[in-house]
């Protein structure tokens, strides 16, 4: 986008200013040397020749400056246009490299903000597509099941009592997978501030495994806590202990009855780290890339009623305060999930 503008402006006022000077300078002279016409003649010629010179020197120089300006512009329209290509920065340096380098911050500023709306868009699509999907099975379950409530020749009571006690189930399963993908989402949208302060590391892990005491009792298995007394840890302690409940009821499930689960730390000047172990079923190596996605389930005929979508939460919880988990498991032996928070001070 070219404007000549500035340009005719420019030509205008130094021939103004060349005019005036020229008639400055012959009054000058005519006073200083009196009527000499031809001495007055050949001084206003030369310098009227520098005046020319000087025209063309300063009008390459601000065309050239007006040009890179008009660069920029066109620039500027081809980002709101939505052409994909970025322009490749120019470094240049005084006022018109200053220009260039807000413009390229300025591309990369649009840039993000339109990356980051599309992944928000995405992620909201699959959000809603996920929760969709997961509700049709039980919410299927659920019609069947009142149906059957609801037919008057269905009066045996002890198979009454199971419809009931399934229907139950359904409805608990659906609340928590969608207070669980409403967690999921307000985390990865970043709408939930984590509240990182000093911690009394043992005494959130002992919260966590007071909380799955009813799950692990039922089947005979024991939780063991492993943490030096006052091990401080930097962290949103609410957060971490439904990290770390997800990461126990997970264990108990692929575990066998009568078996332990450990919760173990181990600290050091550079990190912390976080180990739950349980000594189950264990997971493939062909699995292992997958099982922090949202549903992702590796062994379908454990805990029907799972919505496979701690794991996932538990992986957002953590990366959300900083942190970094990892799992290592052998089939058929054990899983170890490690969670890790290099410390910042």
């Amino acid at each position: 986008m070219k404007s000549d503008f500035e340009r005719k402006r420019f030509i205008q006022r130094f021939v103004i200013l060349a005019v005036i000077l020229l008639a400055v300078v012959g009054i000058g002279i005519r006073f200083l040397f009196g009527g000499d016409e031809k001495r007055i003649a050949v001084i206003l010629l030369m310098l009227a020749v520098g005046l020319v010179i000087l025209f063309f020197i300063s009008y390459r120089e601000i065309d050239h400056t007006y040009r890179e300006i008009e660069h920029v512009s066109d620039e500027m329209l081809r980002v709101l246009q939505g052409e994909d290509e970025l322009p490749e920065e120019e470094y240049m340096q005084g006022t018109i490299g200053i220009l260039y380098t807000n413009f390229y911050k300025m591309v990369t500023f649009l840039k993000e903000n339109k990356e980051r709306e599309m992944s928000e868009k995405v992620f909201l699509r699959d959000i809603m597509s996920d929760i969709s999907h997961q509700l049709k099975t039980p919410l299927a379950s659920l019609n069947v099941f009142i149906d059957l409530l609801l037919d008057d020749s269905f009066t045996d009571e002890e198979k009454r009592m199971r419809v009931l006690n399934e229907s139950k189930n359904q409805l608990t399963r659906m609340e928590w997978m969608v207070l669980s993908l409403l967690k999921l989402a307000r985390i990865e949208a970043g709408a939930i501030q984590f509240d990182r302060k000093e911690c009394d590391l043992k005494l959130l892990l002992l919260q966590a495994r007071d909380s799955v005491t009813y799950l692990t009792e039922s089947r005979e298995q024991e939780v063991h806590v492993i943490c030096e007394d006052g091990r401080k840890l930097v962290c949103d302690g609410d957060w971490l202990v439904e990290a770390i409940i997800n990461l126990l009821k997970n264990a108990s499930d692929y575990s066998t009855e009568k078996t332990e689960i450990t919760v173990e730390v181990e600290h050091n000047p550079v990190f912390t780290r976080i180990y739950v172990k349980d000594h189950g079923m264990g997971i493939a190596e062909k699995d292992l890339g997958n099982i922090f996605k949202r549903f992702y389930r590796v062994h379908h005929d454990v805990n029907p009623n799972s919505v496979g979508i701690g794991l996932s939460l538990t992986k957002s919880i953590v990366e959300g305060m900083g942190g970094k988990i990892t799992v290592r498991s052998e089939e058929g032996a054990y899983t170890w999930f490690i969670i890790t928070f290099v410390h910042v001070d």
